[in-house]
């Protein structure tokens, strides 16, 4: 089981770790004061409470901004195969990078407030 997200990016094939890595840069890029994690074995990315999680599988990325993040944007994610608070992306299409960011940029903003009614 690995310990940091540079362990877990390498466990994968060359193609899927491009991928993982590209995606951990979106969210940095969109959450500079987030930190890094492993949380229930996935990259995790941590601000005032769990920001965003992903994970790679067999034939896609999963992306998890939990169910807030997935209400937001739900016409953008809707092509999509999805849950309550995750959306699939799969290996061998476009990667919605700037999508990714808007959503990690979009929960940023949900912990900042409830970090403030604290």
């Amino acid at each position: 089981m690995p310990n940091t997200i540079d362990e877990y990016i390498g466990e994968f094939n060359p193609e899927v770790q491009e991928i993982l890595k590209n995606i951990r840069k979106v969210i940095h890029e969109a959450a500079p004061e987030a930190t890094e994690k492993i949380s229930y074995q996935m990259p995790t990315f941590y601000l005032y409470g769990n920001l965003v999680h992903f994970a790679a599988f067999k034939n896609h990325i999963g992306f998890y901004p939990a169910p807030d993040g997935i209400t937001a944007f739900q016409e953008e994610l809707s092509k999509y195969k999805g849950g309550k608070g995750s959306v699939q992306f799969p290996i061998g299409q476009p990667i919605p990078y700037e999508l990714i960011s808007a959503i990690v940029k979009y929960r940023v903003g949900v912990n900042l407030a409830k970090e403030k009614e604290k």
